[in-house]
């Protein structure tokens, strides 16, 4: 008994064995502090000349916490953890979630600012050289990196600096005899090839005067104008060119009595809007589901064909007498190994009706791109050479992890080797390979390349240029968020949203019944 409590007291006063600290363990933690000073020295000048004291704050106290955390011994689990999930967040929460609250806006061309700066917009853009106005000799320079107009007045020869600000008087200037400034002090004059590089902030900047504005006429001359249309903020709205557009704050837009609009809005929610649109509006819904049909049929079949064709190869290669296994899979995985763009856009000239290398091979004159049945068999055709080496890799990685000992005993019993294969390989691969179907599957839902490097979605019919035989949710909604009428990101986040639905209820159902699977054959 006395010498029990010996034991437990030595044992109590020896020593805590030290906790032995890797290389790994310094160098990742000597990785977070760097990256997160770079991001604390980075951020700190904007957040302070914006005065932004709260978002300071708060990144003040996650710089004290990394520290803390990565400067002491405790909190091991914490130290992996946190980075995962601050990555997780950074490219997978925050893309979603910026998406879904995108779907409720109407942002897109026209609604990209606040309604602040569609005013300026508006005013900027309808100016015009007033009658009897100066011509200024223009000279592009900066000031403190920002960009200044250096002014010279034909008639007084008087030098003034032209800001987003208004006008000031320059001293020191000095003249060339273009009549333009070839140096002034404080400002530094850009030369020809660096005032073109900045064409589109010249023509951007606006320098106010009482009569109206300076604007730049190409990158030497620069003349004053008026606005032709006004904002004013009593009754809300933009007055000139003998109409009234006021303000309406659910379509983000400067409406007349006619019912016409401006051409620059502002950003605002419009609730329900996209989607309704695209369930409501007959040039969207009524091709929808045709579209989703074909969509779901090509990613089923680009997956199917592509693990058959990868399970046959790998059973071929896998066999025992099988010999040259490494040269044959070096060959196969080749199609994986290439661009898929630039494997996308050969394949697309091989099917050309005139030229293209099938044509001239077969003796055929098909137009594989003209007419739907052979286009949509053509971009199959194209996604199993793409996809089959990827599923012959994985197959064969799960076909090594099968014992041989398995098919033996089931040949010992009697089985044909298709039986073998049908009711012992077959579903232990699926039990392995199940989950990288369902993601093949999700990949060829969205698969835009394939469609727009090769058949771009059509062919099209006369009625309908909008939407291709071989059109896909993600390429069909491209086209209409992004064509003609302009940029509309709010519409195609709506679209996007429906697709997201629509492959994670997908593989929910799928995960599911790959648990049930797993437990058959666990």
């Amino acid at each position: 008994m006395v010498a029990d409590v010996r034991e437990s007291a030595v044992a109590e006063q020896a020593p805590r064995p030290r906790r032995e600290i890797t290389t790994g363990f310094v160098v990742s933690r000597i990785a977070v502090l760097a990256v997160a000073g770079a991001i604390l020295l980075y951020a700190v000048p904007p957040l302070v000349a914006a005065g932004a004291w709260a978002s300071l704050a708060l990144l003040g106290v996650v710089s004290a916490v990394i520290c803390y955390l990565y400067l002491t011994r405790r909190f091991v689990p914490a130290k992996y953890l946190i980075p995962g999930t601050v990555f997780l967040i950074a490219f997978q929460v925050f893309p979603v979630l910026y998406t879904v609250s995108t779907a409720f806006t109407n942002f897109g061309d026209g609604h990209r600012g606040d309604k602040q700066a569609a005013v300026t917009a508006i005013e900027t853009g309808s100016v015009r050289q007033a009658p009897g106005s100066p011509e200024y000799a223009l000279t592009a320079a900066l000031r403190d990196g920002n960009l200044v107009f250096l002014l010279v007045d034909p008639k007084t020869k008087q030098v003034q600096a032209g800001t987003g600000q208004g006008l000031s008087p320059v001293t020191g200037a000095q003249v060339g005899i273009t009549g333009k400034v070839v140096r002034a002090p404080g400002y530094t004059v850009l030369k020809a090839p660096e005032a073109a590089a900045r064409a589109k902030d010249i023509a951007a900047l606006s320098v106010p005067t009482p009569g109206g504005l300076i604007k730049a006429n190409g990158l030497s001359r620069a003349v004053e104008g008026r606005a032709a249309l006004t904002y004013d903020a009593a009754c809300d709205c933009v007055e000139g060119e003998g109409d009234t557009w006021t303000a309406d704050e659910t379509r983000g837009y400067f409406v007349n009595a006619k019912g016409e609009h401006l051409a620059q809005g502002w950003q605002v929610n419009v609730g329900l809007d996209n989607f309704t649109r695209v369930l409501t509006n007959p040039t969207i819904s009524g091709y929808f589901f045709g579209v989703f049909a074909w969509n779901l049929g090509f990613a089923v079949a680009s997956v199917a064909t592509t693990f058959a064709l990868g399970v046959a190869v790998a059973l071929a290669l896998h066999h025992p007498r099988m010999r040259g296994t490494r040269a044959y899979r070096i060959v196969l995985v080749l199609p994986y190994a290439m661009p898929a763009f630039a494997m996308l856009l050969v394949w697309r000239d091989m099917f050309n009706r005139d030229f293209g290398l099938i044509n001239q091979l077969f003796g055929l004159e098909v137009d594989w791109m003209g007419d739907p049945v052979t286009a949509r068999f053509a971009v199959i055709l194209v996604n199993l050479w793409l996809g089959f080496p990827y599923m012959f890799l994985v197959t064969t990685g799960a076909l090594q992890a099968i014992p041989r000992e398995l098919t033996e005993a089931a040949s010992i019993d009697g089985a044909t080797p298709w039986q073998g294969f049908g009711k012992v390989t077959m579903p232990l691969l699926l039990v392995a390979l199940t989950p990288l179907l369902i993601s093949s599957f999700a990949f060829n839902f969205n698969n835009f390349n394939a469609i727009a490097l090769t058949s771009e979605g059509g062919p099209f019919p006369a009625e309908n240029p909008q939407v291709g035989a071989t059109d896909l949710l993600i390429t069909y909604t491209f086209r209409l968020a992004f064509g003609a009428g302009g940029a509309q990101f709010g519409f195609a986040a709506a679209i996007s949203v429906f697709i997201f639905a629509i492959v994670a209820v997908i593989s929910a159902v799928a995960f599911r019944r790959t648990r049930k699977q797993e437990e058959v054959y666990a």
